[in-house]
């Protein structure tokens, strides 16, 4: 997957004008297309046009367009993040994970929690393909927290079971995660400058945190090492999404 060395180096354009520094920003930034069908979609995209490069495809989107959420965007030139979370047996998971790298997507997701032998064979399904995508793991959703982790029979903290993933992942090969904000450091001290963070959960300063119980704003983020930010609603109900996306943009080109 073709992404920028600088992009696992929070501070790399720190010293670059502006107009760089938000090109910089531009190539982080993912907007989340959670629509309702390919129709929603296809509006959306023209309207964020030219302000967004990378958009995210997930269940909804998904489950009511197929592959036909995808292709549109892949032709056009975009970088898709097919967030579809696999979480299943190792033979199924890896087949999931082989049809989406054959539709162009840039990135693609399980959940850590199916264990090391679905990682490793989610990891295998990759092996020998042109431009592979980069491969995921999702650790705690970004809606959990303590007392809703406990409720699932997990008594650690949000914190500790991220870690606690982060590790089994790295030793099947996984080195690219999926993390709220507030484990994002922490996984970057377990990866090093190699791995890859895709960070949900961002809330521009002064937005609402709507469903998201650990969030934070894209400086916050970027500074404790993500790679890449993913921005839903504030940019997507917003009145005007590309002004809404360019104020994102511009919030986290400050944080260099």
């Amino acid at each position: 997957m073709p992404i920028p060395k600088r992009l696992n180096s929070p501070f790399a354009a720190a010293r670059a004008p502006l107009a760089d520094k938000i090109d910089w920003a531009r190539e982080r930034l993912i907007v989340a297309l959670d629509v309702p069908n390919a129709a929603a979609s296809s509006e959306l995209v023209k309207k964020l046009e030219g302000a967004c490069r990378w958009f995210k495809v997930g269940l909804e989107l998904f489950t009511a367009a197929g592959p036909a959420a995808v292709e549109p965007l892949v032709a056009a030139g975009h970088s898709v993040f097919l967030d579809l979370k696999f979480h299943d047996i190792p033979n199924t998971v890896a087949g999931a994970v082989r049809s989406a790298a054959s539709w162009g997507v840039k990135m693609v997701n399980v959940h850590a929690a199916g264990g090391p032998a679905m990682l490793a064979a989610a990891k295998s399904a990759l092996d020998g393909v042109r431009n592979p995508p980069q491969l995921l793991a999702v650790t705690v959703l970004t809606s959990l927290d303590a007392v809703a982790l406990k409720a699932t029979g997990v008594n650690r903290s949000p914190a500790r079971q991220v870690t606690v993933l982060g590790r089994m992942c790295l030793k099947a090969g996984v080195r690219g995660f999926v993390c709220s904000p507030e484990e994002v450091a922490a996984l970057r001290r377990l990866t090093g400058p190699d791995g890859i963070l895709v960070v949900p959960g961002i809330r521009p300063a002064g937005s609402e945190t709507n469903d998201q119980k650990r969030s934070a704003t894209p400086s916050e983020a970027l500074r404790n090492g993500a790679s890449f930010l993913v921005v839903g609603r504030p940019i997507t109900q917003a009145p005007k999404p590309a002004q809404a996306a360019e104020m994102v943009l511009e919030e986290m080109a400050r944080a260099l």
